[in-house]
C-alpha cells in the first residue's frame, strides 16, 4: 500500500487585479500589431537577400536609420522621462536584424491602430528608399 499523491489547488478568495480602478490600470486594450510585424518582417527578409553591393549602396544604412527610429519611438512610450539610447551601427550584415528587434520592440508598446499605422508607413517608405 503506496500513498497516493494528493494535489491540492489553492484558489484566492479575491483576485489582486479584480474590477477595481487599479486593474483598469493594469489591463488595456490589445492592439493589432500584425500589419507592423509583416511590414518589418519583408523588409528584413528583402535585405537577407540583398547582394552585398546594394547593401553597402545604402539599403544598410537605410534600415539603420528606420531601426535606430522604431527603437527611439519604443523607448520614448516606455519612458518618456528617460533619454532615449541610440542603436549602435553592428555592420551592415546585421540591418535586417536589427530593424527586426527594433520593430517587435516597438509593436509591444503602441497602443492604438494610427500609431501601428504610422509605423507601417515608416517601414515601407524605408524600404523604398533603400531599394529592396
Amino acid at each position: 500500500m503506496g500513498c497516493k499523491p494528493v494535489l491540492q489547488v489553492t484558489v484566492p478568495e479575491r483576485s489582486p487585479v479584480g474590477n477595481s480602478p487599479a486593474a483598469a490600470l493594469y489591463a488595456h486594450r490589445v492592439v493589432d500589431t500584425t500589419p507592423l510585424s509583416r511590414a518589418v518582417e519583408h523588409f528584413a527578409d528583402r535585405l537577407r537577400a540583398a547582394p552585398q553591393s546594394r547593401l553597402q549602396r545604402g539599403a544598410a544604412a537605410e534600415a539603420l536609420a528606420l531601426a535606430r527610429e522604431l527603437a527611439r519611438w519604443a523607448q520614448v512610450l516606455e519612458d518618456a522621462e528617460r533619454e532615449p539610447r541610440v542603436m549602435p551601427d553592428a555592420g551592415m550584415f546585421a540591418a535586417a536584424d536589427q530593424i527586426t528587434v527594433a520593430g517587435h520592440d516597438l509593436a509591444v508598446v503602441l497602443t492604438s491602430e494610427g500609431e501601428v499605422a504610422q509605423a507601417v508607413l515608416l517601414v515601407e517608405e524605408a524600404q523604398k528608399r533603400a531599394g529592396v
